[in-house]
């Protein structure tokens, strides 16, 4: 319930040590056959004298692993180990395995699949084996029996291999499994050796990766049978994951599943999947039998169903939503259903896109983290998730490939195939993603880990700065510049229309100030200072590059304008024209978006703080081409790659690049929370962040009647809303966890006539037209008259 307080008590915590400093007794083994794209399962049986006591299994798998002790899973997670750079450090999983031990034999079988380290995968389409060419097992259980004895079971010769069910696993093309081979029945005429394989113990380290898990099951809305012919299931969401099936077809009947994101007149449609074939593919054996896939995954709203025996039901289909298990602490509603759904919609693709590593998309022959999208969402993606444990995995990953680059931030981590880089705003992820992590959860211990890595990606841009005149501009070198906007003038090109060398320098900036921001709080202080004076001089380079002696600014874009504000690149003095000349911009553009991945986290943000709330909100409510809303309107469920991404009459603008499911733009959620409803993560006095401290400052605007935000911080749940009645009355709902405090500014209000849980506003300031006061643990009504919008806006319009 909205307002309500929570207890101060929580349920015992608990967690798993990992190995700790110990070295490994196990060593990597590989089936001993020579074909390495037969599937294997490794196994081992052996007894034990008394009951298990206290028993953890220490596995790592390459590329995938499948870990089952005595015929059962162990643990709830899929696509173990993970997906991380295998060249620089390999993770493994720790499992509490005791209650899976039996007093006599046991028997541990472990199936091995491509994945992300075997398979293919990569940039441009993907490349076979980058990491590695063979399958591979390291695997030791630490078992205590009740008597007082302990042992390990680790892997060794004693292990055995064969050929799996699985008979073909890829990320990107999907699973065919034969279900007539079977699974573990060991003996002899099956039975082949093992032999060691070269991997290096020493690159092992303990998990980092968040468990990927089954979050949610969703069942099919409607089974479809198209003009085509063809039946296929509506899920009625886009999603990522796989579907799970009964069934119980004769031997050797062959179900095939294929998965798409939209229907194109009527029929299944998969074209912008581009050459991943994103199916599955099971081989009954005759029983009855419950399907799905281990290796694999796909990013899709419907599936295609051939070779099924009988009648099709949908209640024989379960989707199965998996992605990295965050809990879920931001939510948002308002009075527009459409803005809801839009919420949603981001949500959706954040689930979708964040299993193990943030990817672009999860659907094509793509899913990489690209460091862009990750950056620019990392703002919204901590409002909605506890990603903080998630971006720490990906920053780690990110200076480890930095490691290999002499700073450079990459476009994508894990590189893979791609070693090309060092792209503003996308390698900027070096030093926003972790300052975000450190701003919401406040932990410092993000930026102790990643401070180097920052370092070295502006150390990175002052080589190529010095190395082209020392002019404390980055003109030089490849540039996404403002990628997917729509104000380019060559229609071939997907940069938009924002000068790149602006972008650039403007990232110079900031991310210079983001590297003195975090040595400060590291207590670095001298070189806080080194890097705020750079920061400094690359502004006053970019004032004289950029802007004319009364104040223009030569890159005229809403771009160009949103980062110059937000960014606080524009000279003291000429701000004010920068601002109106940002709103002279949107009326040119008929008030609509014109910006890509660079300029859109950036663009209402800007304009609710500049005295144009009223036009952010109207490109929030904006329904046609191109808005977040004309996607709502044509049925999205997820946040699509490009503003068009479907035409107005539903049909697919592109298949070389279109996705349906990728959150970039998806980043006015973030704005929802800290505008719209007023949350902001503050440093208070005795200098703690990541919301121990808010600054809920709302900015309300008659286009909606009401709006509100819930946060599950660290320190507890703050609520920010607020409701217009028909007669002006302006009601603003505030909660305030225990412990915590808050400074809250009331937009357009007037001392004397603010109400406050029904008693007059005594203690507050007149801060020009808003009422500023500080505010401790508790629940707050705040209710006063609001004034009518003269002109443009000027807080509540």
């Amino acid at each position: 319930m909205w307002g309500e307080t929570e207890s101060a008590e929580s349920d015992t915590a608990w967690f798993e040590t990992a190995k700790m400093d110990e070295g490994w007794q196990a060593e990597w083994l590989t089936p001993d056959w020579e074909d390495n794209q037969i599937h294997p399962i490794l196994y081992r049986a052996f007894d034990l004298p008394a009951r298990a006591v206290a028993s953890r299994a220490y596995i790592c798998g390459l590329g995938l692993y499948h870990f089952e002790l005595n015929g059962k899973k162990v643990g709830d997670e899929y696509l173990t180990p993970y997906c991380n750079a295998y060249d620089q450090w390999i993770q493994y999983q720790t499992f509490d395995i005791t209650d899976q031990l039996a007093i006599g034999s046991n028997l541990v079988a472990v199936m091995l699949g491509n994945g992300w380290y075997k398979g293919r995968y990569g940039g441009n389409g993907g490349v076979l084996g980058f990491y590695g060419d063979r399958f591979a097992l390291i695997c030791e259980m630490h078992i205590t029996l009740e008597d007082g004895n302990a042992l390990v079971v680790a892997t060794d010769r004693l292990w055995k291999a064969q050929p799996s069910p699985v008979i073909a696993s890829d990320i990107y093309d999907g699973e065919t499994y034969d279900a007539r081979i079977g699974k573990i029945v060991p003996s002899p005429g099956r039975a082949f050796a093992v032999r060691p394989v070269a991997i290096d113990t020493t690159q092992l380290e303990a998990r980092r990766s968040l468990p990927v898990c089954i979050n949610e099951e969703i069942k099919p809305v409607a089974v479809i049978h198209t003009p085509a012919g063809e039946t296929v299931l509506d899920m009625g969401q886009n999603m990522t994951g796989w579907v799970r099936f009964r069934t119980s077809a004769p031997a050797g009947a062959r179900i095939h599943l294929q998965f798409g994101e939209v229907l194109q007149e009527g029929n299944f449609f998969r074209d912008n999947l581009r050459t991943a074939r994103a199916e599955y593919i099971y081989i009954a054996d005759g029983t009855d039998a419950v399907a799905e896939p281990y290796f694999t995954f796909y990013g899709f709203r419907y599936v295609k169903v051939s070779g099924w025996v009988g009648e099709l039901s949908a209640d024989d289909f379960t989707g199965c939503v998996v992605y990295s298990r965050m809990d879920t602490i931001g939510e948002i509603e308002t009075s527009n259903e459409k803005v809801n759904r839009l919420f949603r919609n981001a949500m959706w693709s954040q689930k979708g896109n964040f299993l193990d590593i943030p990817t672009d998309c999860p659907q094509r022959d793509e899913r990489l983290g690209w460091t862009g999208d990750a950056q620019i969402f990392s703002g919204a993606a901590c409002f909605n998730m506890d990603a903080g444990a998630f971006f720490a995995k990906y920053a780690y990953d990110l200076a480890k490939e930095q490691a290999k680059t002499g700073g450079m931030a990459p476009h994508i981590v894990p590189m893979v195939n791609l070693s090309s880089g060092g792209s503003s705003a996308w390698g900027d992820a070096a030093t926003i993603v972790p300052w975000h992590v450190y701003e919401f959860y406040g932990d410092a211990g993000i930026l102790e880990q990643q401070y180097e890595s920052m370092r070295a990606w502006v150390d990175y841009i002052r080589e190529i700065d010095e190395a082209s005149g020392g002019r404390r501009l980055w003109t030089e070198g490849f540039h996404f510049g403002d990628w997917l906007a729509l104000d380019g003038d060559d229609p071939a090109s997907r940069k938009g229309g924002t000068a790149e060398d602006f972008i650039a320098s403007a990232f110079y900036c900031y991310s210079a100030r983001l590297v003195a921001r975090a040595a400060a709080v590291l207590g670095k202080t001298a070189q806080a200072e080194a890097y705020a004076r750079l920061s400094a001089e690359v502004k006053a380079a970019i004032q004289e590059e950029y802007f004319t002696a009364t104040g223009r600014l030569a890159v005229a874009t809403q771009t160009g304008y949103a980062l110059a504000l937000f960014m606080d690149l524009a000279p003291e003095a000429h701000r004010e024209r920068v601002k109106n000349d940002l709103i002279s911009r949107l009326k040119k553009d008929k008030t609509h978006l014109r910006t890509g991945f660079v300029g859109t986290p950036y663009l209402c943000r800007v304009l609710s703080n500049i005295g144009a709330n009223d036009l952010a909100y109207r490109l929030l409510l904006n329904e046609d081409f191109p808005s977040w809303l004309y996607a709502v309107n044509l049925g999205a469920t997820t946040i699509w790659e490009r503003w068009n991404s479907l035409n107005p009459d539903g049909s697919v603008s592109s298949t070389g690049m279109n996705s349906f499911n990728h959150y970039a733009y998806g980043s006015i959620v973030e704005w929802m929370y800290r505008d719209m409803c007023g949350l902001n993560p503050s440093t208070g006095e005795d200098g703690v962040t990541g919301f121990r401290h808010a600054r809920i400052a709302p900015k309300p605007d008659r286009s909606l009647q009401w709006a509100r935000a819930r946060y599950r911080s660290a320190a507890g749940y703050f609520e920010s809303g607020w409701r217009i009645d028909a007669t002006g009355q302006l009601t603003i709902e505030i909660a305030i966890p225990f412990n915590a405090s808050a400074r809250v500014v009331l937009p357009d209000a007037r001392m004397g006539e603010i109400a406050i849980n029904g008693h007059p506003l005594h203690e507050g300031a007149q801060v020009g037209d808003s009422v500023e006061l500080s505010l401790g643990a508790g629940c707050y009504r705040i209710a006063y008259p609001i004034r009518e919008k003269h002109g443009r806006a000027e807080g509540v319009s």
